[in-house]
């Protein structure tokens, strides 16, 4: 990074942390700034907006103590950039890249702009290879691939943050290879934080943390998943490892974006949130994929807590044009202190038929998949007339059906802080359908042809 070039003290005002500064000569868009207030204190900025030679400048700071006379603007002619290095892997960032884990910092290979390099459409391969992440609701039916972007939608005190702990503990690659999660937590209260950071120090696989608190600066939560996002594109494409980027919560992304909008003084779009949010997660979410002729990928698993459970808001609807499918937590099971509450019937993985099963599990997982799905499905039907006519009033058929969609639920979707193998989660599938006689003859015990001991 260049030093700076240009130094101005003509700010016109201060608006929390926006500045504005007048009669520049040179900058651009996404341009670093250091602002040195009157007692000698630095504070990191940003160019958000260029109006003719007015600039505005988005702080990463408070401006407390800051005046229009005596503070000094330094633009630096450089873009944010990133430090790599292997050496991030096992460590811990605050949503600016600095070591949060009390380590020194590392020495950078390279550095590369937080806003990554398109890929080439032409270049990009098709997602395919399965990464399996312990939950058999996900694993079995809605299965995660390498390169592929897969959102959980959740809710207001559903047990989402229990649910990204399990993934990043128990998450790997089925068929082996090099492996590393990529945690960014955006907004995180002080117990979200300790639990997180337990959590990390428990997970079987390599990992980096890219922590935002939610009293950070608003501008940091915008900063955080760019420089995870770089640091996994540089270890996938140059270092061959296949990267699992988890972000939560894109909610409070989201709401950072309209904070910094409204402060602009910018149009309004839906529910008061900028107009250019769908074309902002899009630069984010598509940075996932796989490069032709490259053994590394970036997959990516973004959290969307919805307000108010609605599906239809601004943030889970962009997000769902954008993505490949989503896992959609249900209250109701959650009710029933069943865990982790994935209802199956609205979530979708567009890319699972790429990346199910691996030799000749294949088509077992295959029918396995579309058998529970139909069964499920059917039983859930029957719920609704069961509420109506009672089950005295139903066929012993219906009844079979009843009592599968209850067992599902009990046996296969609930498997509480426990991890499945993907042989145990099939194996599981076909003892449930064998049970109630529908299976029609197919599926043999998968963990046998895994290699595996039989489960119970």
């Amino acid at each position: 990074m260049r030093l700076s070039t240009h130094i101005y003290r003509s700010i016109g005002s201060i608006s929390g942390q926006l500045l504005f500064v007048r009669n520049v000569r040179q900058a651009r868009i996404g341009e670093i700034v250091t602002v040195v207030a009157p007692d000698g204190g630095r504070l990191a900025g940003e160019v958000l907006q260029i109006s003719e030679r007015d600039v505005l400048v988005q702080l990463y700071g408070d401006t407390q103590g800051l005046d229009g006379l005596r503070t000094r603007v330094e633009f630096s002619d450089a873009v944010s950039t990133a430090p790599l290095s292997p050496e991030v892997i096992g460590r811990v960032f605050s949503g600016s890249f600095q070591p949060l884990d009390g380590l020194p910092a590392f020495l950078p290979e390279k550095w590369a702009p937080i806003s990554g390099k398109p890929i080439n459409p032409v270049a990009r391969d098709v997602p395919h290879q399965f990464i399996e992440t312990g939950i058999s609701a996900i694993d079995v039916l809605n299965s995660l691939v390498r390169g592929q972007k897969l959102p959980v939608f959740s809710g207001s005190g559903l047990p989402t943050k229990e649910l990204v702990g399990g993934i990043l503990r128990h998450a790997r690659l089925a068929e082996g290879g090099e492996f590393v999660v990529i945690f960014v937590a955006l907004g995180l209260t002080f117990t979200e934080y300790a639990y997180y950071m337990d959590t990390l120090q428990r997970t079987e696989s390599d990992f980096i943390g890219f922590i935002n608190m939610a009293g950070d600066p608003v501008m940091e939560r915008l900063l955080a998943p760019r420089f995870a996002l770089t640091v996994a594109e540089y270890l996938a494409y140059e270092h061959g490892k296949n990267v699992l980027a988890v972000i939560t919560d894109v909610t409070n992304y989201c709401d950072a974006l309209r904070e910094i909008s409204n402060a602009r003084e910018e149009l309004p779009g839906r529910r008061g949130y900028p107009g250019y949010m769908y074309s902002d997660l899009a630069s984010l979410f598509e940075r996932a994929g796989r490069v032709r002729g490259l053994p590394g990928s970036v997959t990516i698993l973004p959290v969307v807590n919805m307000p108010e459970d609605d599906i239809t808001h601004p943030i889970p609807d962009l997000t769902g044009y954008i993505t490949e499918g989503q896992i959609v937590l249900h209250r109701g099971l959650h009710r029933r202190d069943l865990f982790p509450p994935v209802d199956v019937l609205p979530s979708l993985s567009r890319l699972m038929q790429k990346g199910i099963g691996a030799g000749r599990t294949r088509e077992d997982h295959r029918q396995l998949a579309n058998l529970l799905y139909k069964n499920y499905a059917r039983g859930r039907e029957l719920k609704k007339l069961e509420a109506i006519i009672g089950r005295d009033g139903m066929s012993e058929r219906d009844l079979l059906g009843l009592d599968f969609a209850a067992a599902f639920e009990e046996e296969f979707i609930h498997q509480g802080e426990a991890s499945r193998s993907i042989g145990k989660s099939l194996d599981l599938g076909w003892s449930l359908l064998r049970r109630f006689g529908l299976d029609a003859g197919l599926g043999p015990p998968v963990q046998e042809k895994l290699g595996e001991e039989p489960s119970a």
